[in-house]
């Protein structure tokens, strides 16, 4: 029996497009499951170094929750490269301000670090409300699998 491997051609024929909404998400778990749907790793054609994935619409980031004391204890971080350049914003501030970037951020980190983690992640479109410019392509509604506590 031959092993199925997918190209670029097969996987462009197959991508959908899903919404997600994010209201009352944790963070983390809603950045896992954005990843896995961008990387294809939902789909049965899955080959790790092809880019199998479907496009994602994320809304409602003003509504994504961190779980525990992360608001307060949770830091963004980045260097300006000048020297005591080093800027870092509490987790509180950036999600008020910048929710949509914050969860861009998260999806972005749980890519591949190579030409094919920067290829999926241009698959992503994330917003602060529920209003967005891709009603033409007709999104199929993603259900994010919670967490199960027995």
């Amino acid at each position: 029996m031959k092993t199925f491997m997918a190209n670029n051609k097969v996987a462009a024929e197959q991508r959908k497009w899903y919404i997600v909404d994010a209201t009352g998400e944790p963070l983390g778990r809603l950045a896992a499951q954005v990843a896995a749907v961008l990387r294809g790793k939902n789909k049965p054609i899955f080959t790790p170094h092809v880019d199998t994935g479907d496009y994602v619409i994320v809304i409602n980031t003003d509504k994504v929750v961190l779980t525990g004391k992360k608001l307060e204890k949770k830091y963004k971080r980045h260097h300006t490269l000048y020297m005591g350049g080093m800027k870092e914003i509490q987790y509180s501030k950036y999600m008020a301000e910048k929710s949509d970037e914050a969860v861009y951020e998260a999806i972005k980190g749980m890519l591949p670090k190579n030409r094919l983690g920067r290829q999926m992640i241009k698959k992503l479109r994330v917003y602060k409300d529920d209003k967005h410019e891709h009603a033409a392509q007709k999104p199929e509604a993603l259900e994010l699998q919670k967490k199960r506590y027995n």
